[in-house]
């Protein structure tokens, strides 16, 4: 069989959610993805909007049964030795559409091969087939010992939130808690229980909480052994601080992440990413009431590279902060510098 070897491997990766500046709420997914030669897979699927089936919120026994199938110790979901490789994010329906490839042995060896977008039963490689992607060779020692580690399933993540104002704690957990991710909020963590903090991969703070305080919380942290996410949450806006935590919570490396930059100053957000993709700019402002206005101020496709995306004056006068998102991750930052009226 006719395919070069290619690494294999496996590394955290999200689907950012978040409020939505219309109201709606998309899901947050937390993920493992495949590492193909260094690099994800999903990057080299254009613009595509999807999970691996090996997501943190399916039930174990669903999960070690995905285990199973990759590494074929089960029969394949699909006709014709097809597996699922990326699904819907929301509802995980082969009607959404999938991309699917057949898995197969040779020798110790493991091949991936004629990848296709799938939306029915068979697969039509002529019309929906991934060209120039595939077929891929792995090492069977190196793809086994890659995907047995996962046995046990990827740990869950939660956010502990700290502050003030009850009410925008209120409104942050329940909007965390629409697009998948714990929330649970106190007003002192050192009175949380050691094995209940290991629960936790961050822990955000409101801007009224004193550094003294932050300090003592993380401190507690530290002696119940957790390694936690800090999140110093920049304005009282809901979808910005999902913004905040959602970027903290993303244990994917760095150098495997499609969206990797943020800054906004002098009328302009500076914008990197590392494949082509779809990204949202959306521009928050607090007026001197502290009400929140909410502008969309680009959405389109970015090709590799650093980009400037002019920001319009109204949109950002004032304090105001922008959230950029892609389908694998989310950044907030503050706007700085002038022309902000």
């Amino acid at each position: 069989m006719s395919a070069a070897y290619a690494t294999f491997g496996l590394a955290p990766a999200i689907r950012a959610g978040g409020v939505l500046a219309d109201g709606g709420y998309q899901v947050h997914r937390d993920f493992v993805d495949f590492v193909v030669d260094g690099r994800p897979l999903l990057f080299q699927l254009s613009d595509l909007d999807a999970v691996s089936p090996l997501a943190s919120d399916v039930p174990p026994a669903i999960f070690t049964e995905q285990v199973r199938a990759l590494l074929l110790e089960a029969d394949p979901p699909l006709p014709d030795g097809r597996f699922v490789i990326y699904g819907c994010p929301e509802c995980a329906d082969l009607g959404c559409g999938a991309v699917t490839a057949v898995i197969e042995r040779d020798g110790e060896d493991y091949v991936w091969r004629d990848f296709a977008w799938q939306t029915d039963e068979h697969a039509d490689l002529e019309l929906n087939g991934y060209q120039g992607v595939g077929p891929f060779r792995f090492h069977g020692a190196e793809y086994r010992a890659a995907l047995t580690s996962l046995r046990e399933g990827p740990p869950r993540r939660r956010v502990l939130l700290i502050g003030a104002r009850v009410a925008v704690l209120a409104k942050l957990a329940a909007a965390l808690r629409t697009i998948g991710i714990g929330a649970d909020i106190t007003q002192d963590a050192r009175a949380v229980p050691a094995e209940e903090l290991r629960g936790y991969g961050a822990v955000a703070f409101g801007r009224a909480v004193g550094e003294a305080e932050r300090v003592a919380v993380l401190q507690a942290f530290e002696h119940a052994g957790v390694e936690v996410a800090r999140v110093d949450g920049l304005a009282p806006i809901v979808p910005l601080l999902v913004a905040q935590i959602e970027h903290a919570l993303d244990r994917s490396p760095h150098a495997q992440r499609r969206l990797t930059t943020l800054a906004a100053a002098d009328g302009a957000a500076e914008i990197e990413v590392t494949s082509a993709c779809r990204v949202r700019i959306t521009a928050y402002r607090l007026d001197r009431l502290y009400r929140t206005h909410v502008r969309e101020v680009f959405d389109g496709v970015l090709e590799p590279g650093r980009h400037r995306v002019p920001l319009d004056p109204r949109a950002v006068k004032g304090e105001a902060y922008v959230v950029a998102r892609t389908t694998g991750g989310v950044l907030a930052a503050p706007v700085t510098g002038g022309r902000r009226g």
